[in-house]
């Protein structure tokens, strides 16, 4: 039978790397999103609406996934209204998707928050996990809509009888545009204000992640392991940690990304200095960068997701 995936998210970080993955391995792929984009070749766009059955059932009406990779999440104001909304893209996604009896697997991507807890309680004190974290943790007995994008479709798959894989990566870095969580495009973005403005490269975070050992997971491994858990059967029914494998200490990858640019680097003095408050004053000016040297993107909201980046960042472990 031919592999037909159906990425929820196309548009975002990880759709975007997956569907050209699968894309590149013969899979008819297609990518649904509220706003489908036209930059992957032989990506068949999907425009749709998860909060919406009708809109939903009326846009997937002739698409019979065998494979689903659900890489989508709607940022709310909080924890609770994420989980009301999150459980509800997946839930209506698998109820109009079920009845056609064409899929075999769905897989889910949450990440770091399964083990860090939700953005409100992200990693602070008193919720700080044991190192190294690992699949059989507990979950952690605050709210988080992972649990529930997990519960939904853990519920579905035991009604519809396909398997599931559950994919938790740590932060993630690729290329994509107008994606909610792009540390790496938020700091080459920040680095480049930089070296226009005549700034140093001032280090945003904390003191525990300035000297302590981080890990990434780079978006195109991931969309390799998601292929190989969705066809892998000793993989069904699996969560798993994903990430690139080497680790490193900002305090020495700061000053090589200052080096890249050719910046002077400033690091850990003291305090958090929120990269979102500093690069906020900068919408205009990279409105001009982009004229200047011709770049696509002339929108640096479509680019950096300082918010998120300074979560990374300013964790205190």
């Amino acid at each position: 039978m031919n592999k037909i995936a159906l990425v929820v998210g196309a548009s975002g970080i990880v759709g975007n790397n997956l569907s050209q993955e699968l894309i590149s391995n013969g899979w008819t792929t297609y990518g649904l999103a509220r706003r489908p984009k036209n930059d992957i070749a032989n990506l068949q766009p999907v425009a749709a609406d998860l909060l919406d059955v009708d809109n939903l059932t009326n846009a997937l009406a002739d698409i019979n996934p065998t494979h689903v990779f659900i890489t989508s999440w709607m940022r709310n104001e909080t924890e609770a209204e994420n989980i009301r909304v999150n459980s509800a893209m997946v839930r209506n996604l698998l109820t109009v998707l079920s009845p056609k009896k064409s899929l075999q697997h769905v897989a889910l991507v949450t990440g770091l928050k399964h083990y860090l807890g939700p953005f409100d309680a992200y990693a602070k004190s008193g919720f700080l996990p044991v190192t190294p974290l690992n699949e059989e943790q507990p979950r952690l007995k605050l709210e988080n809509f992972y649990y529930a994008q997990e519960d939904e479709v853990y519920a579905a798959a035991a009604r519809g009888g396909f398997t599931w894989s559950i994919h938790r990566p740590h932060t993630i870095i690729g290329k994509a545009t107008g994606n909610l969580m792009n540390m790496g495009t938020t700091l080459a973005v920040y680095a480049t204000i930089c070296k226009e403005k005549g700034l140093p490269f001032r280090w945003p975070g904390s003191e525990a992640q300035w000297k302590g050992l981080s890990d990434v997971t780079d978006a195109r491994v991931l969309a390799k392991h998601l292929i190989w858990a969705a066809t892998t059967e000793a993989a069904h029914n699996e969560a798993f940690n994903i990430v690139n494998g080497d680790y490193f200490r900002w305090k020495d990858l700061w000053l090589k990304l200052a080096s890249f640019f050719g910046l002077r680097a400033i690091g850990y003095e003291g305090e958090i200095k929120p990269l979102e408050v500093e690069l906020s004053k900068y919408e205009s000016e990279w409105t001009e960068i982009a004229n200047k040297y011709n770049l696509v993107e002339p929108n640096l909201y479509q680019l950096a997701s300082a918010w998120h980046t300074d979560l990374d960042l300013g964790r205190p472990i």
